[in-house]
């Protein structure tokens, strides 16, 4: 049921009116109070999970967040929209919302439409000047913000403080998450929240992100501070520019934001949502015959530095042939270790094995202290088109550029010059030390991946976090991977140098399907594989590089989680146990009554696997137990 807007002008300064998903489950209510403030609250089936929270922005020549009067209102929109992606948790989607917009005007005449859109899954809500101007607006804050209801609570990751960290590269979007606390819990330092941000009230879920960023507005994030549960946008620190770019928001007009959005429902509504692509701009180019998702063999994160030389990089290339992934990862300071020349060597000789080559880079700002190389080479226009059009006689298939600087307008716009100019040479991109995507994968379909959280790197390093990865998994599952590839790097079957893992293999095996990435590259080592038996490599042989679609089966933020993933006729599913006491579950496979799977968990110890056939009975039930920080993958026969 579609519950029509009402709008009831009271006097010339108050104004109210709703709008409501497709299924009728979702309404936005949307009132210009008596100073001309504007809000919105959000019912979900009735119970309301958003409370009365502000909406406005304010610019240097004029201020949109109160004395505003509302002139008309649109009538309901139907949005319906359909687009394929490699790099998502389904490949052929649908989006379909009710949209309508608020035309309101300052107290100095000047024009902002407040449009909302309501699908059945969330709510996505922008701003629009439809003025035009020759000269640049600069939007110095916005005050929309998320108030939530008295027990609400938070599974929320800070952001870290500009420039701070090692070698001074800071924000990256490292850092655990702060799980189940209470929201209103202060960020433990100024920079505020990231996005996804994750919260629960009454059994009701919601997951806030942004998108369609474009190139006229910076990255944002929630502020440190949330007194009485009221979260507000946060604007980058000072230091998150490109040298001598903007900082804030700046454009002529007309001008339109980022969508702000807000996933809301079950657990399994916010695990299979595509809001946050759903929402992203379309794809910018169409030549997409050079977009090859993949699985990448990557030796620097178990052998470090010392792996950067010919022989190794040679035996890593053969690794990814043996084991039928399409990519090999070279890492830092290739260019001198190895060289250029070399380097082409290495290409033709993959190339001869089907694998194709990605090679890091320095962003080399000065925004930080890094060391590595390349650097000093993507900065301009110029410098990129000779670099990757050197890439592409080589034929290297994609790179991987790392330590960027935040999440300023003249940043983001950084990143989306590289995402242009390697399209323009056929290149793939991750992005490493870098900001969320915010759907830039769909915008820009070489966008294979990006970092944009602690991975599997820091695990490799510290005792400590290796300690905490199985809660993390589970968590960056949900939250940071609910949108947007990510390059988690997962995957160690055996054992990492001087670090104790905490975590079955079978646990690290089902990483492989849990997680979602364009490219995969996997934390595993030609040594490591060699004590894995045949039917895992073969698993990891056959294991699709893109999916079609996804079903949530169970699970909860930081505990555990069970997904089931499809390509063609075949699913695959795994869950993952962050929990160390072993559980029974009771898996809903319904959809696959009947059917054999063979079932790969754990062995006789937290190193080893086991196999069997199973049957799903025709109740759909499946009974499992996996151990403690265990897991298990199922592949329909």
């Amino acid at each position: 049921m579609i519950v029509f807007l009402e709008v009831c002008v009271m006097h010339q300064l108050y104004a109210q009116g709703s709008l409501a998903s497709p299924n009728g489950m979702i309404k936005v209510s949307f009132t210009l109070n008596e100073n001309g403030k504007p809000f919105y609250s959000i019912k979900f089936r009735d119970k309301t999970v958003l409370l009365s929270s502000q909406l406005g922005l304010v610019r240097d020549d004029a201020d949109f967040s109160q004395k505003l009067k509302l002139l008309k209102t649109s009538s309901i929109e139907k949005v319906r929209d359909r687009y394929q992606l490699l790099t998502a948790k389904r490949y052929d989607i649908t989006y379909t919302a009710n949209r309508k917009a608020f035309h309101l005007k300052n107290q100095d005449g000047h024009l902002i439409d407040i449009v909302f859109q309501v699908s059945n899954d969330g709510v996505a809500f922008g701003y629009e000047f439809a003025e035009k101007s020759s000269d640049v607006k600069k939007i110095r804050s916005e005050v929309t913000s998320f108030h939530f209801n008295k027990g609400t609570r938070a599974w929320l990751q800070p952001k870290m403080e500009a420039q701070g960290g090692w070698e001074h590269t800071f924000p990256s979007y490292e850092a655990h998450y702060m799980m189940d606390i209470a929201a209103g819990t202060s960020s433990p330092g100024p920079n505020g929240w990231v996005y996804p941000a994750m919260f629960e009230w009454s059994g009701v879920w919601l997951l806030i992100t942004e998108a369609a960023l474009g190139r006229t507005y910076c990255g944002t994030s929630l502020q440190q501070h949330s007194p009485n549960n009221e979260y507000k946008i946060n604007f980058p620190e000072q230091p998150e520019v490109f040298p001598n770019g903007a900082l804030n928001p700046e454009s002529t007009l007309p001008w339109k934001t980022a969508w702000r959005i807000i996933s809301i429902g079950s657990l399994k509504t916010i695990f299979e949502s595509t809001l946050g692509t759903d929402l992203a701009l379309a794809a910018k180019n169409t030549d997409t015959s050079f977009i090859k998702p993949g699985k990448a063999s990557w030796s620097w994160i178990l052998k470090k530095d010392d792996s950067t030389t010919f022989s190794v990089q040679k035996k890593y290339i053969d690794f990814a042939a043996d084991m039928k992934w399409q990519y090999c990862l070279i890492d830092a300071n290739w260019d001198t270790l190895i060289g250029y020349d070399s380097i082409r060597i290495l290409s033709d000789y993959a190339a001869a094995k089907n694998v194709g080559l990605l090679l890091w880079y320095n962003s080399a700002g000065s925004w930080n202290t890094v060391k590595y190389h390349p650097k000093d080479k993507l900065l301009t226009h110029e410098g990129r088109v000779k670099e990757f059009g050197r890439l592409e006689a080589m034929g290297i298939k994609g790179v991987k550029v790392d330590f960027f600087g935040g999440d300023g307008q003249s940043m983001m716009n950084y990143y989306q010059d590289i995402l242009d100019d390697a399209t323009a040479f056929h290149l793939l991109v991750n992005f490493h030390g870098a900001t969320l995507p915010r759907g830039w994968q769909r915008t820009y379909p070489n966008l294979m991946t990006t970092e944009a959280i602690y991975g599997f790197e820091m695990i490799t390093f510290n005792q400590s976090d290796a300690d905490q990865e199985a809660p993390h998994v589970v968590m960056s599952a949900f939250a940071r991977n609910a949108f947007d590839p990510m390059d988690f790097t997962p995957m160690n079957l055996y054992k990492i140098p001087r670090i104790e893992r905490k975590t079955t293999a079978a646990f690290e095996l089902a990483t492989s399907v849990i997680f979602l990435s364009g490219i995969q590259h996997f934390a595993e080592s030609p040594e490591g594989m060699t004590h894995a038996p045949q039917y895992v490599k073969s698993f990891l042989q056959e294991l699709p590089v893109h999916w079609d679609d996804v079903r949530f089966l169970d699970g909860y933020p930081g505990k555990y989680l069970i997904v089931a993933r499809k390509t063609g006729d075949k699913w695959y599913v795994a869950g993952v146990n962050a929990e160390r006491s072993p559980k029974n579950w009771q898996i809903d496979l319904s959809f696959l009554k009947g059917k054999k799977l063979l079932l790969i968990s754990e062995g006789i110890d937290e190193l080893s696997f086991g196999q069997k056939i199973i049957s799903v009975p025709q109740s759909g039930k499946l009974n499992l137990s996996v151990t403690g920080n265990g897991g298990f993958v199922a592949v329909t026969e």
